[in-house]
């Protein structure tokens, strides 16, 4: 089968791979204009046909786009993003999308219509509170159940958002603190645990999800996420955290990435696979699986695909490395790479359409 991948980035278009698994091919099949700086992009949850975009500018936006077979239209809708520097935004089951603004700490919730397509211009912003003395910089945002998870990068907090009565209106009603100085960036819920990526601390941690709506869990178990021996001129941040579901052929492996923002080595940025092991037991601890090197510069995005979710894409957002997908091996505790490339020479994030 040929899988279509399209691909975000700080440029003017998104960027369409048709990956062939039985011939190891990789092949840009279009660059499709856009917004500038479309550097997240995210399917609908259930209707293929629909992809989103964030414009990570000053203001910033969201863009609906309708994708046709391996093909991209130009923007249907664009709606403000409620501020600056939007790096994230996610389709929710609700039919709203959820987008954050790094640079301005807030972000909106925007309702779609019947056709998920156009948004709806009233949406009001959430502003989170800034620590004392510092900003709030929202990073993500997780659907839980009815509540909406925002891990700030800048308060050191995950905001927990629910629902206000109508469409887009949500209110902060809780926080699960984290670590001071950590800079919590993204983070994943699985198997009743709470996975969260640590930017500044490039630490993984895992801790029950606290009861709603401002419980508290203590933090079980945290792993640092930097390869052995790093070189001296590295400079840490870790940038994407992935929990595939468990299968018949792979197990419930976490697997991260880290970034290296000063000088680069040839080897590039590893991909970190964890695991949390003896789940519900006193002995319950991240452990580190492998490092996987991976030749990119930065990996800011990464997604897996393909069945069974066997196949990862990752991409860097400097250097001229392009894209790279990976193959799950040994049950999913290592990567193999499948095939490369640079046409593109940075991507941020990545939806499988196929």
């Amino acid at each position: 089968m040929v899988h279509i991948i399209f691909a975000g980035g700080y440029d003017v278009f998104i960027a369409a791979y048709l990956f062939n698994a039985a011939t190891s091919t990789l092949t840009l099949a279009g660059k499709y204009p856009s917004g500038a700086n479309p550097s997240w992009i995210t399917p609908h949850p259930t209707n293929k046909s629909v992809l989103y975009a964030t414009n990570e500018n000053s203001p910033g936006a969201l863009q609906s786009f309708t994708i046709q077979g391996n093909t991209l239209s130009s923007a249907v809708d664009t709606t403000p993003s409620g501020g600056d520097s939007p790096a994230f935004a996610v389709a929710l089951s609700t039919g709203e999308v959820a987008i954050m603004n790094y640079s301005s700490g807030n972000g909106r919730i925007v309702p779609t219509t019947s056709d998920a397509q156009h948004f709806s211009p009233n949406a009001p912003v959430i502003t989170f509170p800034p620590p004392a003395g510092g900003v709030s910089h929202p990073h993500m945002a997780v659907q839980h159940g009815t509540e909406i998870f925002v891990p700030d990068l800048g308060a050191d907090k995950i905001w927990r958002l629910s629902p206000s009565g109508t469409a887009g209106a949500y209110s902060i009603t809780g926080s699960i603190p984290q670590p001071q100085g950590s800079g919590p960036r993204h983070m994943r819920i699985s198997n009743d645990r709470l996975y969260t990526l640590h930017e500044l601390a490039s630490t993984l941690t895992v801790q029950a999800i606290p009861a709603a709506p401002n419980g508290t869990s203590t933090i079980i178990s945290s792993a640092s996420i930097i390869p052995a021996n790093p070189p001296a001129t590295a400079v840490w941040a870790a940038a994407e955290i992935l929990i595939p579901p468990p299968s018949a052929r792979f197990g419930h492996y976490i697997y991260v990435s880290n970034r290296n923002t000063g000088v680069q080595t040839p080897a590039g940025d590893s991909i970190a696979i964890f695991e949390n092991v003896e789940q519900g037991t006193p002995k319950e601890r991240l452990q580190l699986v492998t490092q996987v090197f991976t030749g990119l510069d930065q990996i800011r995005g990464m997604e897996f695909g393909g069945d069974d979710n066997e196949f990862l894409i990752a991409g860097g957002v400097a250097g001229t490395a392009g894209v790279v997908i990976f193959k799950r091996v040994d049950g999913g505790r290592n990567l193999t790479e499948v095939v490369r490339n640079t046409d593109v020479p940075t991507r941020t994030s990545f939806v499988w359409s196929s």
